[in-house]
C-alpha cells in the first residue's frame, strides 16, 4: 500500500505529484501520478524541474548517480536543499540499492543510472518506487519501462550575441510520450530557465522578444 492510502481511500490531491505550472501544461494529465517512472533525455535541468515544486512544498527529494550535479544548481531551480539528499553511487548494485532505499522517505528520486545497469535491477527499482508512491525520474540510458518520457529535442540559449554577452535564459522544445493518456504524444516549449530565472511556458516567437529586451 502506498504511503498516502488509508483504509482503501486515497484523497485525489495526494495521488499526484505537484509540478510547476509550466510543466503541468505539457503533461497529458496535467501532472505526474505518484509511483510513476519518468524518463528524461537531453537535459539535467528538465529532470530537476520535475521535482522542484514538490521540494518547495516540503517534500524530501534525492539524486543518485549525478556526477556533475551541485547543490547550487539544485537551489537555483527552487529546491529546498535542507531536504535534498545527494548520493554518488556508480556501480549498478550499489546504485540500485541506494535508489530502492531512498524511494521510501523521498517523494522524488532523481536517478542517473550506470551505463551497465541491467533490466533486472531497473525493474526492481521501478517496482519499489511504484509500491512506495515515489516518483522516479531517470536521466540517461534506462533499460526498464517508463510511464512518461520527456525529451528535449532542441535547446537555444539567449544572451550571447556574436560571442559577447551573458547567458540569460534557455528555451527548450520538449516532446512528451508515454503510456495511457501520453501515448498520443505532445510537444511544447519551455523557458528553462526564463529571463527572470523561473520555469515558464514559451511561445515560438519569444526568443526574438527576449533578445530584443537584452
Amino acid at each position: 500500500m502506498g504511503r498516502h492510502a488509508r483504509f482503501g481511500y486515497e484523497p485525489a490531491e495526494t495521488r499526484w505529484l505537484p509540478v510547476v505550472s509550466a510543466l503541468a501544461e505539457l503533461l497529458p494529465e496535467g501532472g505526474i501520478r505518484r509511483g510513476a517512472t519518468v524518463g528524461v533525455a537531453g537535459s539535467t535541468s528538465l529532470a530537476l524541474a520535475v521535482g522542484a515544486r514538490a521540494s518547495a512544498r516540503g517534500s524530501w527529494c534525492a539524486a543518485v548517480g549525478a556526477r556533475a550535479l551541485g547543490l547550487l544548481s539544485v537551489a537555483e531551480l527552487g529546491y529546498d536543499t535542507a531536504r535534498f539528499v545527494l548520493i554518488d553511487a556508480r556501480e549498478p548494485l550499489a546504485w540500485a540499492r541506494a535508489v530502492a532505499a531512498l524511494v521510501d522517505p523521498c517523494d522524488v528520486v532523481l536517478a542517473w543510472p550506470p551505463a551497465s545497469l541491467g533490466l533486472k535491477h531497473a525493474e526492481q527499482v521501478r517496482a519499489r518506487a511504484r509500491e512506495r508512491d515515489a516518483v522516479l525520474v531517470v536521466a540517461g540510458r534506462w533499460p526498464g519501462r517508463t510511464d512518461l518520457m520527456l525529451t528535449v529535442t532542441r535547446a537555444t540559449w539567449i544572451g550571447i550575441d556574436r560571442g559577447a554577452g551573458r547567458l540569460r535564459a534557455r528555451r527548450v522544445e520538449v516532446e512528451v510520450t508515454g503510456r495511457g493518456a501520453a501515448s498520443l504524444g505532445r510537444r511544447g516549449v519551455l523557458w528553462l530557465p526564463g529571463p527572470d530565472g523561473e520555469i515558464e511556458l514559451a511561445e515560438r516567437d519569444d526568443v526574438h522578444a527576449a533578445q530584443a529586451a537584452r
